[in-house]
């Protein structure tokens, strides 16, 4: 047990002296006729009244320790360790191409969007890439920041052409690592084609960094062609997944989802107040007492 205010203990000065007192006092003795008696001298009697007389002292050291504020260690309770996640998502033009009873595009910002709302406590990014990239959200556990910037997200009236994935994972890399001090780091990369920076060793290249920087990446591609994503997704303890039909979607967030698993860590550096032993301990010293009163005290004289 420690306290809130340890300077007030210097108050049990006071109920010290009063128990000191109590076992010293010689009162104002009065002659009596009993007194030339042969009754015994009650030592017995003595002590136990003693030590009822020093029940308010009792109470007064209660009464300080309560005014010092008594506390405790909370018991350590568990924190969730929050995941930084970039959504990279491909809004070149050919995401605008018909896929189920929607787009490409469409398919990807729907099922994205339920992901996001059933990871509660991550913080999530937006990132838009074509032939350029566009960090549209930065991380963040706001979710409906991130279900809001999707609805203006239109491949077909972007001036994205081409694909260049390697040039958007490295700018998620540089994002995570600027924003992202505590937890894992992740990318989930939805994209439907081939990307023109993956020859000569690109995919290689770019992996190695995700690696190295310690950032997961997961590929969804849909309805298109996954050269190099194998590489880099493998590298990272990732995982590609294709998409062949827009059902396929929410299955494949939902594997994402146990493969990049919550973590916890155990935080114990809180104070909690603890009044209710000495709470308890007053009162019985208080009922002791008052029975005592009853007999078991000197007289007044």
């Amino acid at each position: 047990m420690s306290f809130h205010h340890p300077l007030v203990l210097w108050l049990l000065v006071l109920p010290i002296l009063w128990c000191f007192w109590q076992w010293v006092r010689k009162g104002r003795p009065i002659t009596l006729p009993l007194d030339h008696g042969r009754q015994k001298r009650g030592g017995s009697l003595r002590f136990f009244t003693n030590l009822a007389g020093t029940a308010p002292g009792i109470l007064l050291t209660v009464a300080v320790l309560l005014l010092a504020g008594p506390r405790k260690a909370a018991p350590p309770k568990d924190v969730r360790v929050m995941n930084n996640i970039i959504l990279c998502v491909d809004v070149s033009g050919s995401m605008g191409s018909p896929f189920g009873n929607g787009t490409r595009y469409s398919a990807a910002v729907e099922a994205a969007r339920a992901f996001c709302h059933y990871r509660k406590g991550d913080a999530f990014g937006l990132t838009i890439f074509g032939n350029e990239y566009v960090h549209w959200v930065p991380p963040t556990p706001e979710l409906s920041a991130i279900s809001s910037a999707m609805d203006y997200i239109d491949p077909k009236r972007l001036p994205f052409g081409g694909t260049l994935i390697a040039l958007a994972l490295r700018g998620c890399r540089d994002e995570l690592q600027q924003t992202a001090k505590d937890g894992d780091k992740a990318v989930i990369l939805i994209t439907d084609g081939e990307s023109a920076d993956f020859g000569g060793g690109g995919d290689r290249a770019v992996a190695d960094e995700m690696a190295e920087a310690g950032i997961r990446v997961f590929g969804i591609v849909i309805d298109g062609d996954s050269a190099g994503l194998e590489t880099i997704t493998s590298a990272t303890r990732g995982k590609l997944f294709m998409a062949g039909d827009r059902s396929a979607m929410p299955g494949i967030f939902a594997d994402i989802d146990r493969m990049q698993k919550a973590r916890f860590k155990q935080v114990a550096d809180e104070w909690v107040d603890d009044y209710r032993a000495l709470t308890l301990l007053g009162l019985s010293v208080a009922a002791l007492y008052a029975l005592s009163l009853l007999g078991l005290r000197y007289n007044p004289w």
